[in-house]
């Protein structure tokens, strides 16, 4: 992964590389024992390790899962990887940027130490319910970027996208303190898992993203104001009463199964034509 800025708190052991400027290295390994004990990894797994620098994750991965594949774009960095693993030939170092490398079309898991300001990119490669085999991935994470996707209420399409196929947890807070040099804003553990019986099928996925985008433009607009060019003023009524809802309540209040309806709604009663990205 591409060298860290200063909000990025790396999960590397203080002494295992070269100093560099906006590195924050981990100092309790418990922190990532928690991780893995919350991702649940099993002898059969492939599991990927996102940045995965001198190796702290990898290398408390590498008694756990079948097989690793540690992301790592610096080369100082790939290069202490591929020497410190060199006895594990079930796991490999793949020296590039995560954003262009195939992932996985077998199910697998991710354990990592995102960078920051690479977030929304790298959950985008993750969480398309279209193509990819994730199952759980465990991230440490900004906190303020995790209380956003898990906010009560979704102002975000993508964000919305996302939670109708996976469920987003804050699991515990990381302290600035726990790093060497502290990072400027708190960290959290972040537990995302794909959902066994989802509020929709995958391959409604971009229909569905349509309508978010389209709902969610403006996100305090009232239901009614904010579907009313999907739906008529008689499917409104509908559709309201199928949510057990106002349909003066904003549009952001609505949870996934009430999107679920919504979508349901639109497919069943709403001519085509009106349909958002159709």
């Amino acid at each position: 992964m591409s060298r860290r800025t200063e909000r990025h708190p790396g999960v590397l052991r203080k002494k295992a590389v070269p100093k560099a400027h906006g590195q924050h290295f981990l100092q309790d390994k418990r922190v990532i024992g928690e991780m893995i004990a919350v991702a649940k990894i099993g002898a059969g797994d492939t599991v990927v390790d996102i940045g995965a620098g001198a190796g702290a994750i990898t290398i408390q991965l590498a008694e756990q899962a079948r097989r690793i594949l540690a992301v790592e774009n610096d080369p100082r960095l790939a290069q202490i990887l591929r020497r410190r693993l060199q006895n594990h030939i079930h796991i490999t170092v793949i020296e590039k940027d995560f954003l262009q490398i195939r992932l996985p079309r077998e199910p697998y898991q991710v354990v990592a130490n995102i960078p920051f300001f690479l977030t929304t990119p790298i959950l985008k490669l993750l969480l398309d319910p279209q193509s990819s085999s994730l199952q759980r991935a465990v991230l440490i994470m900004d906190k303020g970027a995790a209380k956003g996707l898990t906010a009560q209420t979704i102002r975000h399409p993508r964000v919305l996208t996302w939670r109708m196929w996976y469920k987003m947890e804050l699991v515990g807070i990381v302290p600035r303190s726990f790093f060497s040099p502290p990072p400027s804003v708190d960290s959290v553990i972040f537990s995302i898992r794909r959902k066994p019986e989802p509020c929709l099928h995958h391959q409604h996925c971009g229909r569905f993203a349509a309508l978010a985008e389209y709902g969610l433009k403006h996100p305090e607009r009232s239901i009614y104001d904010a579907l009313t060019g999907i739906f008529t003023p008689p499917q409104l009524k509908h559709l309201a009463a199928r949510l057990g809802v106002d349909r003066g309540m904003p549009v952001c209040r609505l949870n996934e199964r009430q999107w679920a309806i919504v979508y349901d709604t639109m497919v069943k009663h709403v001519q085509r034509f009106r349909w958002p990205g159709r």
